[in-house]
C-alpha cells in the first residue's frame, strides 16, 4: 500500500519510534482473544450478567484496550458496579492465561524483524502497549524482538504508571515520552488499532497507522477511521513504514 504524510511532518527530525506492540510488532490480538474470551465470561458470570461473548465480539468491542479497561466496560454496559477489588484477581488470571497462550502460537516474523532491524539504525525504538510488561516481554521474546526493545524501553498502561490505565487514555504515551525526553517534535507513535491511535495522537505523537496484520477485508474501513482519528499517515507493512521514514 502506497502512503503520503496525510499532515506535514519531517522525518528527518525524528529520533524515536514509539510502536504498540499487540496487532502492531506481531499477530497476538487474536490468539488473545481467543483465549481470553473463556476468563472474561466467567468473569461476567459472576458478575450475574446473563450472556457470553465470543473472541471475535470481544475483539470488535474492545480492541485496543487491556483487559482491565475491557472488563470496566462490560461491566457498566451490563449494569453491574465493578470495585477494584473485584477485578484485581481476574486481571492476573487473564494475563497469564493469555501471556502462556501468546508464548505457544506467536513465532518470528521476517516481515516484522527486517524493517525494524533497519529502522533501529537510524532510531532509537520504543514499546508503548496496553497490555502488562510481562506478556510484553514474553511476546517480543518468542518472536525475536527482545533485542530491538532495551527494557529500559518498553511502557505498560497496566504496570507502568502510578494508576493503571489503558488506551485510548494518553498518559502511556506521555509517560513514555516524560521518560525517554522525546516529544512530538522528535518521535513518531506506530499503531494499528483506533484506540491505540486516539492514544497516542491525544499525547500529541504524530502517528503512522499500520495495516500489517489487519485482515484484507478489514483494510480499507480500519485505514478511513485512522485517518479520521487524525493519524499522519497509514501504511501497509512496516516495508512501507520504512520507506515512508527513510
Amino acid at each position: 500500500m502506497s502512503a503520503g504524510w496525510l499532515h506535514p511532518l519531517d522525518p528527518a527530525a525524528v529520533t524515536t519510534l514509539l510502536c504498540d506492540a499487540d496487532g502492531t510488532l506481531f499477530p497476538s490480538e487474536e490468539p488473545a482473544y481467543a483465549a481470553s474470551a473463556d476468563v472474561t465470561n466467567r468473569f461476567l458470570a459472576g458478575l450475574g450478567a446473563g450472556r457470553t461473548y465470543a473472541p471475535d465480539e470481544l475483539q470488535r468491542m474492545t480492541n485496543g484496550k487491556n483487559f482491565r479497561a475491557a472488563a470496566g466496560d462490560l461491566a457498566t454496559a451490563h449494569g453491574r458496579e465493578l470495585t477494584r477489588a473485584d477485578l484485581e484477581d481476574w486481571v492476573v488470571e487473564e494475563k497469564d492465561v493469555v501471556t502462556a497462550h501468546l508464548r505457544t502460537v506467536l513465532r518470528p516474523d521476517p516481515a516484522v524483524r527486517g524493517p525494524l532491524e533497519r529502522l533501529s539504525g537510524r532510531f532509537a525504538l520504543a514499546a508503548v502497549t496496553s497490555s502488562a510488561s510481562s506478556r510484553l516481554a514474553a511476546c517480543l521474546e518468542v518472536t525475536g524482538l527482545a533485542p530491538l526493545f532495551d527494557p529500559g524501553r518498553r511502557f505498560s498502561a497496566e504496570d507502568s504508571l502510578t494508576e493503571p490505565t489503558s488506551k485510548p487514555d494518553p498518559a502511556v504515551y506521555a509517560y513514555a515520552g516524560a521518560t525517554l525526553g522525546v516529544g512530538p517534535a522528535e518521535a513518531v507513535a506506530v499503531e494499528d488499532s483506533l484506540n491505540g491511535a486516539r492514544s497516542a495522537v491525544a499525547a500529541g505523537y504524530p502517528t503512522i497507522g499500520i495495516l500489517q496484520f489487519v485482515p484484507d477485508a478489514d483494510r480499507r474501513e480500519r485505514a478511513e477511521a485512522l485517518r479520521e482519528i487524525g493519524v499522519a499517515a497509514v501504511v501497509g507493512s512496516w516495508a512501507d513504514a520504512e520507506d515512508l521514514l527513510c
